[in-house]
């Protein structure tokens, strides 16, 4: 069975976090899991990219925007395949075009069309760990495009529903979905089980935990996303469809 797992820019932000994940994967796999892995980039090197982008050129240039902005997450998957490898579990980092996604041309806020998925599942097949840089993709010009703020949730859901993956897990540094921001409302109420409906609601209502568009995702694929926390790794929130929550 293939499990997808997603950790963002908080999960990842030194390297212990980064060594944290690796071990939770590694051991998914040790006990006969696929696990394909995506990764944000650390903390806050996307805002540190976009002020080196903007200093150099303040009018903007889109796709070559999306080029450099790309190397965030790349840089990510690097660090995560090799501290699986420290482990001594075999693992490879794909950049979102060598994993197959395929994109529209809309630079900076591209949509998934669809996944090329042959080398994921050649990797797999090795018994490899997979480790996808989210946020990216490919259009068909072959040019690498970016998804917008909180697209790796996007690419992981993705994964998720091309590969039939049996768990789509979004790690981040809360355990849950919250009524209100837990980390400012001490009283803040966690749900056990959202449906897609309410999870946009949440989401037009200004909860960041997850990108809009990877809960639209899932509801068009079906696909259960659970958010919890990369610290305990304890049960979180469960999204899905309304007769399963």
């Amino acid at each position: 069975m293939l499990i997808v797992q997603k950790y963002g820019g908080t999960s990842l932000a030194d390297g212990q976090k980064i060594q944290a994940a690796a071990r939770r994967a590694t051991r998914l796999a040790q006990q006969g899991r696929e696990v394909v892995l995506v990764v944000s980039a650390q903390g806050d090197t996307t805002d540190r990219l976009i002020a080196n982008a903007l200093e150099i050129n303040p009018r903007g240039a889109v796709r070559e925007m999306d080029a450099y902005m790309a190397a965030g997450e790349q840089l990510s998957a690097g660090l995560m395949a090799m501290a699986i490898g420290a482990l001594g579990y075999p693992a490879v980092s794909l950049t979102g075009g060598q994993a197959g996604i395929l994109t529209d041309g809309v630079f900076g806020n591209a949509r998934i069309l669809g996944l090329n998925n042959h080398r994921i599942r050649r990797e797999l097949d090795r018994g490899k760990i997979v480790v996808v840089a989210g946020f990216q993709g490919v259009n068909e010009e072959g040019d690498i495009t970016t998804l917008g703020r909180g697209g790796s949730d996007t690419t992981a859901v993705a994964l998720a529903a091309f590969l039939q993956a049996e768990a789509c897990q979004i790690f981040t540094d809360v355990d849950g979905v919250y009524d209100r921001d837990p980390r400012r409302f001490p009283g803040a109420t966690r749900f056990g089980r959202l449906s897609y409906e309410q999870m946009l609601r949440l989401i037009e209502n200004g909860a960041q935990v997850l990108h809009d568009r990877s809960v639209e995702m899932a509801r068009e694929h079906g696909i259960l996303i659970e958010v919890l926390s990369s610290l305990t790794g304890s049960p979180g929130t469960i999204v899905g469809p309304l007769e399963a929550v």
